[in-house]
């Protein structure tokens, strides 16, 4: 018998540790409503209006109305519209004060095409969470412009250093501001940082390669855009132009002029003109024409060196002849080149006393010479001339100078401190200027 209330015991204990594992009733959940009204508030209306923004039939925004009453004296309110889409969730943000009711209008915009799963969450002023309302699920078509990015190249075919040259960069996106989801724009390939606010770049000035511009965007709903160009910017070759000569084998008392004239189309803005006298620069000539009215009679070398912004030069010459004038003052005169009057060259006679005297003096001192010397000595060849300077082509050898032709066919070349020499067809060899 004293086994019973042993047995008694354990079946209590048992019991007991059942009742221990079995869960407990979960306390009811409160409503939206019953979540409200414990802070006073009572919502009285709550609609959900579709819309078509772009009128292209589909719907891309969703508005939302709500009408809430407060039996508080003041009530500081945050309401939030949240939607998600692609795992993705963007906020409508609204903070209101009131009294009494107030109507809360919140519109929802597409940012993607699909499903938008919307809620709306009610928060007090320290953003403590009071109540949520679940809303429907929407098939939306966004109207918002996705980003979109745009490279442009504006220049003319066979781009060159120096000529005109815009990229043009076209950007947009209205999605990720709509949200405050902005990203980077990020752009590479050029030869110097480049800020968003440049819309247009000014490329004439960039330095001849192969380029390859490229710009990414990326905001912070994972929307990215690009666009690339790829382009070449040749390096200019050095100026091609002549050289016009008007007055050449005039008089000094007639009008002179040497003018430049570019011939390979490119303009004449940029370029550094230096005009040269027998090799002596000529101060303040930098224009496109020389005045050579002023220059004494004579044979004048006249060179121009053109040179670009890229340091690049080429340089061409004129040899210019001025007569003298009819009417010239003596010290015109005693300045200008000797020359030979022909036959108003005055001479004086000798007389035949003093030329037979002469004659016979020299027959006396070249029969001693002759008496003396015996034995003849070798004849002594005369030089055959100077060694030609030619190249194995037989074409004169410049030796990598500059050469130019002048209007009488006559071949000079430029030396780099600015002497000059002609060649001499008949010797074959280079003659300095003096």
């Amino acid at each position: 018998m004293r086994d019973a209330p042993n047995r008694l015991r354990a079946a209590l204990m048992g019991l007991l540790l059942v009742c221990l594992l079995l869960p407990l009733p979960a306390a009811a959940e409160l409503s939206t409503e019953e979540q409200l009204a414990e802070e006073g508030l009572t919502l009285l209306a709550l609609r959900n209006d579709t819309i078509d923004t772009n009128q292209d039939g589909d719907i891309d925004a969703v508005r939302v109305v709500v009408v809430l009453n407060s039996t508080a004296t003041s009530n500081e309110l945050i309401v939030k519209l949240r939607g998600l889409h692609k795992e993705r969730e963007v906020l409508e943000t609204q903070e209101i004060s009131f009294q009494g009711q107030t109507n809360i209008t919140l519109v929802y915009d597409a940012w993607s095409k699909g499903e938008h799963v919307l809620r709306l969450d009610f928060l007090d002023e320290n953003g403590d969470f009071i109540a949520s309302y679940p809303l429907p699920t929407f098939m939306l078509t966004p109207a918002l412009n996705v980003p979109r990015v745009t490279l442009q190249l504006n220049a003319g075919d066979g781009l060159q250093t120096g000529e005109t040259c815009e990229i043009i960069r076209e950007f947009s996106d209205e999605t990720g501001p709509r949200y405050g989801e902005t990203g980077v724009r990020t752009f590479t390939g050029a030869p110097f940082s480049v800020l968003d606010s440049h819309g247009v770049l000014d490329c004439s000035s960039w330095p001849a390669g192969d380029y390859e511009l490229k710009e990414t965007y990326r905001n912070g709903l994972g929307q990215t855009a690009e666009s690339t160009l790829n382009f070449t910017i040749n390096n200019r070759p050095a100026p091609d132009f002549s050289l016009s000569v008007s007055g050449h084998q005039n008089a000094t008392d007639t009008p002179c002029s040497v003018r430049m004239q570019l011939d390979d189309g490119r303009s004449e803005i940029g370029l550094t003109k230096v005009w040269s006298l027998k090799g002596q620069p000529i101060e303040g000539a930098n224009g496109s024409s020389l005045d050579c009215s002023t220059l004494p009679a004579g044979a004048h070398l006249i060179t121009l060196e053109v040179i670009t912004e890229k340091m690049i030069s080429s340089t061409e010459g004129v040899n210019l002849i001025r007569l003298p004038a009819k009417d010239l003052s003596a010290n015109e005169t005693a300045s200008l080149p000797s020359s030979s009057l022909g036959m108003d060259t005055p001479t004086e006679s000798v007389g035949w006393f003093s030329i037979g005297a002469l004659a016979l003096f020299v027959s006396i001192i070249v029969f001693v010479i002759l008496v003396r010397n015996k034995e003849p000595e070798a004849l002594e060849l005369p030089a055959l001339g100077p060694t030609p300077q030619v190249l194995p082509d037989g074409s004169p050898d410049t030796q990598g100078l500059p050469t130019t032709i002048d209007d009488q066919g006559v071949l000079w070349r430029q030396h780099p401190g600015g002497e000059v020499d002609w060649w001499d067809q008949e010797w074959s060899i280079w003659h300095r200027w003096e």
